[in-house]
């Protein structure tokens, strides 16, 4: 079973998380997949909160109605990607360039449901470069500060996210403590956010694996 056949599966498996109502909706390869499922199922749901263009443009070509998260108020469910998770279900995120909204999103949902296939998880964060969303003026002073932490940012050259801003990412981190990593990062001024979703973990992850989808909680 190919890559793409696991996060299928992954996506498909979370639906029967799906309980009605308006429910957040990430970004990325995975996340394609559970929004193609939900159109299967669209007539249980109210819409979705979606945390890029991309997956409203996706969302609204299934005819699910897509809202301004300022609109609903907290959501129950969120359903979404990662780059790279740990087993206490901590993640970077990023990799899409949607971080921001993502993390958003995540904090407004009761229930953060994470899909991906079994490659995704692993016992130390920091292999995938962390992505940094950073204000375009403070790009290379925040990178100065990066370094500083002991890591190397790139700058994502030619992108640009929903919100207008710039993208370094992070290469050669072993992230030891997450939570105290994501709060130093988002302390530098300039950094819209950073892709370590620790202080808001998943609750749920569900790994696509050759042997059928592995659901996990947190240890």
């Amino acid at each position: 079973m190919n890559q793409d056949e696991q996060k299928k599966q992954a996506a498909n498996a979370a639906l029967a998380y799906v309980e009605g109502g308006i429910i957040g909706v990430g970004t990325g390869s995975t996340v394609n997949h559970f929004i193609d499922a939900l159109a299967t199922i669209k007539g249980r749901i109210e819409g979705a909160v979606s945390s890029s263009e991309a997956s409203s443009a996706r969302l609204k070509a299934h005819g699910i109605p897509v809202y301004d998260l300022n609109a609903v108020g907290d959501l129950a469910l969120y359903v979404d990607g990662a780059d790279e998770s740990n087993r206490q279900l901590q993640l970077i995120k990023g990799g899409g360039g949607a971080l921001t909204r993502e993390k958003i999103v995540a904090g407004a949902s009761a229930r953060f449901v994470c899909i991906a296939d079994e490659t995704k998880l692993v016992e130390l964060l920091g292999r995938f470069p962390l992505p940094v969303e950073v204000v375009p003026m403070a790009r290379s002073f925040v990178a100065r500060q990066l370094v500083r932490a002991g890591g190397t940012p790139v700058w994502r050259e030619g992108f640009v996210t929903d919100n207008g801003n710039l993208i370094l990412d992070v290469q050669g981190l072993e992230i030891l403590e997450p939570a105290s990593l994501e709060q130093q990062i988002n302390n530098i001024p300039g950094v819209v956010t950073v892709g370590i979703f620790a202080l808001r973990p998943a609750d749920v992850l569900i790994l696509g694996t050759p042997q059928g989808p592995k659901t996990l909680m947190p240890k």
